[in-house]
């Protein structure tokens, strides 16, 4: 049978990613490997240091040993130490958000990224524009920072978060073409945001992450 291994910086992925390989891969097998670690010391530090890129591609081996065809990580905080494991490994290394960044540039050249960490902010950024360089697309990027909701759904207050987050989308996006979430667990915001609320598409990482999974899978086996 064929393996995915997920790799998370946060235990609360995993329900979701369960709940999206069940739909869109049934027959792929599937596990998590869960380092909060990754996530803790990139925001203590405000960057992501060399022990934690280390300790990233050590993880990928290990799902590689333990049976995977494929590792996806669904974390973008750490994204640059996954294009390094992907050029280690034989076998593919994804990242959840690479999908996420190619869609919203094909919508349009004023591309917003919306983050809740400063983390996450810079190499979601960087994705963007690297993947616009790629494809010799010239883009603009609106970038915008929410400050405070991190802090408050670690907190366990999510009306706060997604109060933040909602004016982020409906004010600090104003006039882009496309929307980026940096992380996934903003998207649980676009639900309770009125019809016409946002006038741009809104592209969040998890569910084309694993659809890129799919495709890789089904390509290379």
């Amino acid at each position: 049978m064929t393996t995915l291994a997920l790799i998370h910086t946060s235990p609360t992925l995993s329900p979701l990613f369960n709940e999206l390989t069940a739909r869109i891969m049934p027959d792929v097998r599937i596990f998590h490997y869960v380092d909060e670690s990754l996530i803790k010391n990139t925001i203590a530090k405000g960057y992501l240091e060399k022990s934690s890129m280390r300790r990233l591609i050590s993880m990928v081996g290990s799902c590689f040993e333990a049976g995977a065809d494929a590792v996806l990580v669904t974390c973008s905080s750490i994204g640059p130490a996954v294009d390094l494991a992907a050029q280690l490994y034989d076998k593919p290394v994804l990242r959840v958000d690479r999908p996420m960044a190619e869609n919203a540039i094909q919508s349009g050249n004023r591309i917003g990224v919306v983050a809740t960490l400063s983390t996450t902010l810079k190499p979601t950024v960087d994705l963007v524009r690297t993947v616009a360089a790629e494809q010799s697309t010239e883009i603009e990027v609106v970038e915008y920072l929410c400050e405070g909701a991190f802090e408050a759904i670690m907190a366990g207050d999510g009306d706060t978060h997604d109060l933040i987050v909602s004016e982020g989308l409906t004010v600090g996006m104003k006039g882009v073409d496309a929307i980026v979430l940096a992380q996934a667990s903003m998207a649980r915001v676009l639900a309770g945001l009125p019809d016409g609320a946002l006038s741009s598409p809104v592209f969040s990482s998890p569910e084309l992450g694993v659809l890129r999974a799919k495709e890789i899978l089904e390509k290379n086996l």
